[in-house]
């Protein structure tokens, strides 16, 4: 009896004991925090409502430079923001109407709070949110300043402190200013000018206390209670919020009479007459910028979160409205001759109007898109889609398009690799034979065969006429391990999958380029750039660097810092053996050179002839372009060539009108030498010719005379 008292004696303890060290740090932590919690909402302004102001009416320019090395030639092509175009509005300016409308709606006791309505915070949460959102207006306008909404604890305490901190240093007129003119009120609308234009077509300053109550309503739902869109449930909601301005006495009883039976006057209504006025003073940014500055705009914005670590909205606002100059990589020449050809189509065929599904009806037709660089990283021009760009920031097919690249990535995932690990030379005996993959024989050549096991092809001769079963050949000997490591780690292809069921480590995808996603042409010209730079590989950059207004701080600049991907004796190797697509008569690009100047060049096409691709240089430039339909479907109207090759030479032919003769730097470390026809191997004495290929000196495999491969390639 005695001992098991003992027991109970000490069971006891050691739960008291447990119990007061969870109390303890109960405490401690709780102390932790409400020390962190008095210092953040007391201490230094977290956010600066003045600095954000006053960066709105700062215009950015993008520039381009005559001389790359040289600043002083800088000019013009883009101007993001003008002075006109503000979407910040003073206090003073807005009616009272418009102001009482939203703090009606929105935070009936936004002037007595401290930042926080804690009666509205704990009924929310008790609730669930049944009972009503708990954010006042001022933790509105922290989401709205930082772009964070995640529905988390951790995001709603920083949303609290934050907001007690903004509430510790500024007023309610200056943080009622901001929310106002940061708002999201639907049809890209931000801010209550903006949106009096939108929906009224008139400044906020002629907005009355019935088209007030229309502009507050919207913020519950931006899309549901859209005016224009869904003007019953606006209608609803309006009505709602002229009662709550009449309720809490910002509205006479006559004045809300007036403001319900106010007829609505939207922009998309039949009685709209645009206001003369607005059409004076704001300025309609209509000037549809290329899709090459498309491009320096989304870079600018995606470095500036990775940097400074900005969320979307706050790099949006600082490449918008933040004074920057931005002196992009542009090459104006090159990028006027890729849209000469893309924006009037020439070389695309003429097709029907059609529909989605196949019947008469709206345009759709087969596009495509380009990315030319030089040999050192920069992205010299971009078009991202054939015809007229129409809009700004919309689809970019030469980044935004990932599409299975088909054999274009031979080179990179198999013959490449191969070369430069000694696996293979340019004159490698290959089986034109399928391997067994699950039990079958795979894969097909265009042709629709898996080769025969009596025959065999040179490794050159497989890469011109792009021999499927050849590539898987190959693709076994390297390893699938090793090739992947190339493409993703070496040519830097970040769109492939390494993992899980859909991985692309597999024979599909790298050696025939049937892959879970696929690649963009921006990815793939910076990869096939190695071949014409000595094995170099560079990170593209379309911009030099990005300054503040005054040029005296630098935000961000571009590195052009290379690796060695492959060796510049295997580049050698691959340009030589890539000329051969252009040049020799079976080659799949065969004619497609650029008059007057050396050209390899690598075509593709999926098995379902849904994408087709070209990649290949010159001495001065390196271009990829992807071809085909935006909704995934067979193309047909090709005539038998490759129409993304056609392209391509049509746009390079155009660029290097008028530059002077000019040829590849080949690597002394590559020899010319014949090699033997029946082994594959460089000639030894008496060995019966093949023909002429390119071989590292380092690695120069002989015949042994005996006019046979010594190397098994079948199973």
């Amino acid at each position: 009896m005695a001992l098991g008292k003992r027991k109970k004696g000490q069971l006891l303890t050691v739960l008291l004991s447990f119990l007061i060290v969870i109390v303890l740090t109960v405490l401690i932590v709780g102390m932790c925090v409400l020390v962190y919690t008095i210092s953040f909402v007391n201490g230094d302004v977290a956010i600066d409502l003045d600095a954000y102001k006053n960066s709105q009416d700062q215009t950015s320019i993008i520039y381009a430079l005559k001389d790359p090395n040289d600043y002083s030639t800088a000019y013009e092509i883009a101007r993001l923001h003008g002075e006109e175009n503000r979407i910040w509005i003073d206090l003073s300016e807005i009616p009272e109407d418009v102001q009482n409308a939203f703090v009606c709606l929105e935070d009936k006791r936004f002037y007595k709070h401290s930042g926080v309505d804690w009666v509205r915070t704990i009924k929310a949460a008790l609730t669930l949110g049944k009972a009503g959102g708990g954010s006042t207006m001022t933790q509105q306008l922290i989401k709205n300043l930082t772009d964070e909404n995640q529905a988390t604890v951790a995001r709603k305490f920083n949303e609290i402190l934050y907001a007690l901190n903004l509430e510790k240093n500024f007023d309610k007129s200056e943080i009622l200013e901001a929310y106002l003119n940061t708002i999201p009120l639907g049809s890209g609308c931000y801010g209550v000018q903006t949106a009096a234009q939108k929906y009224f077509g008139k400044d906020i300053t002629q907005v009355n206390a019935a088209e007030a109550a229309v502009l507050a309503s919207i913020t519950k739902a931006p899309t549901k209670y859209n005016p224009l869109l869904n003007p019953d449930n606006n209608k609803l909601r309006q009505e709602h919020c002229l009662k709550m301005m009449h309720d809490q006495h910002k509205l006479s009883k006559g004045e809300y009479n007036d403001a319900l039976n106010y007829e609505l006057i939207f922009t998309n209504s039949d009685k709209y007459v645009p206001s003369e006025k607005v059409a004076k003073t704001v300025k309609q940014d209509t000037k549809i910028n290329s899709y090459y500055v498309d491009y320096v705009i989304d870079s600018v914005m995606d470095d500036l979160k990775s940097e400074y670590g900005y969320t979307q909205g706050e790099a949006y606002r600082m490449v918008y409205y933040g004074g920057l100059k931005i002196y992009s990589a542009i090459d104006e020449k090159v990028q006027d001759a890729a849209e000469d050809i893309y924006v009037n189509r020439v070389g695309f065929p003429e097709e029907a109007d059609r529909t989605e599904d196949g019947s008469n009806g709206t345009k759709k037709k087969v596009q495509s898109g380009i990315t030319i660089m030089n040999y050192e990283g920069r992205v010299v021009a971009m078009v991202g889609g054939a015809g007229k760009k129409t809009i700004n920031r919309g689809l970019n097919r030469a980044t935004d398009a990932i599409r299975s690249p088909g054999s274009s990535i031979k080179p990179l995932a198999v013959y490449g690799p191969a070369i430069d690990t000694n696996v293979a030379t340019y004159s490698t005996r290959i089986p034109d034979f399928g391997i067994i993959v699950n039990g079958e024989r795979w894969p097909r050549n265009y042709s629709g065969s898996t080769g025969s096991p009596d025959s065999y092809v040179y490794l050159q001769a497989a890469v011109s006429r792009s021999l499927n079963t050849t590539s898987a050949q190959t693709l076994k000997r390297l390893g699938l391990d090793k090739s992947f490591e190339y493409v993703t780690r070496r040519f830097h292809l970040t769109t492939l999958v390494e993992d899980g069921d859909d991985t692309d480590k597999n024979f599909s995808s790298l050696a025939v380029g049937g892959m879970t996603h696929g690649v963009t042409t921006l990815e793939m010209c910076a990869a096939y750039c190695t071949f014409g730079n000595g094995g170099k590989y560079y990170k593209p950059y379309c911009y030099y660097k990005v300054t503040d207004y005054a040029g005296k701080n630098t935000y961000l600049e571009s590195s052009t810092t290379p690796e060695q991907a492959i060796g510049e004796d295997t580049a050698t190797i691959m340009n030589r053996i890539l000329q051969t697509v252009c040049y020799n008569a079976g080659g799949t690009g065969y004619g497609k050179q650029v008059k007057n100047f050396t050209t390899f060049m690598k075509t593709g096409t999926t098995s379902d002839t849904k994408d087709k691709w070209a990649c290949g240089g010159t001495p001065y430039y390196c271009a990829a372009v992807w071809y085909g339909y935006d909704k995934q479907e067979e193309i047909k109207v090709y005539n038998g060539e490759n129409p993304a090759a056609k392209e391509w030479s049509l746009v390079m032919n155009k660029v290097h009108e008028g530059l002077e003769a000019k040829d590849f730097t080949y690597s002394d470390k590559v020899v010319q030498r014949s090699y033997c026809a029946g082994s594959g191997l460089v000639s030894g004495s008496g060995c019966p010719a093949g023909g002429s290929g390119w071989y590292k000196t380092s690695y120069t495999p002989y015949c042994d005379g005996s006019g046979h491969d010594t190397v098994n390639t079948e199973e």
